[in-house]
């Protein structure tokens, strides 16, 4: 097949495809622009033209992160029980971060030297801050849990991020049955450390990413 040579939107949104696809399959040290040119059988001078560099082509896998991950969420639509809405976001979280473990590394860390989010890059993030914001503030109105809405927010995504980085390496048990109870545990804890009246003494059943965290 010849190498395509227009510097169109088509080519561009094929490229950054590939690079996503490529992060996925080699990791970080595999991920170079020569081999996503290769790959997506373009030449190394058109990728630099679309993207400017290798860090502008991370830059937009970054975009592209968060544009999939923001999809995801914003599909689950709330329901009538607001923690059982916030656990399924963490369970949607979780999901995310499995399948796209390196991708998630180049949202959530700085594994290229080359590149430093920004406050641009941080705002790409938004749309994914204000619906978990807007989701615990909803559980917080219902009097599921207590504390600052935004407090509670990052904690949660930190809570989440952190055990599937742990997962995914192989840290977090050596059987499901480890993994998904202290999945368990973590989540238990923390919105039961944080819950309102309303909600005291309730549990959270974790399951396998693809599955939901119900509330109990």
């Amino acid at each position: 097949m010849p190498r395509a040579k227009q510097r169109t939107p088509e080519l561009r949104e094929h490229v950054l495809q590939v690079a996503v696809e490529l992060l996925a399959a080699d990791g970080v040290a595999g991920f170079t622009t020569r081999r996503v040119a290769s790959q997506a059988e373009t030449s190394t001078p058109s990728v630099y033209e679309l993207f400017g560099d290798k860090a502008g082509l991370v830059r937009e896998v970054f975009f592209e992160g968060f544009r999939l991950l923001g999809q995801r969420l914003v599909a689950r639509r709330p329901g009538a029980d607001a923690r059982a809405d916030l656990v399924d976001t963490l369970a949607e979280l979780r999901s995310f971060i499995g399948e796209q473990p390196v991708l998630a590394q180049v949202m959530f860390s700085r594994p290229f030297a080359d590149f430093d989010p920004g406050p641009a890059e941080r705002e790409a993030g938004r749309v994914v801050r204000e619906l978990l914001v807007a989701r615990v503030q909803r559980a917080v109105d219902a009097g599921v849990l207590v504390g600052d809405p935004t407090d509670l927010a990052h904690v949660l995504l930190a809570l989440t991020q952190g055990l599937a980085a742990q997962e995914t390496a192989g840290w977090l048990g050596t059987s499901a049955a480890s993994v998904e109870r202290r999945w368990t545990l973590a989540v238990t804890a923390l919105l039961d450390g944080t819950a309102g009246p309303r909600s005291r003494g309730r549990r959270v059943q974790a399951r396998g990413p693809g599955d939901e965290l119900s509330g109990r």
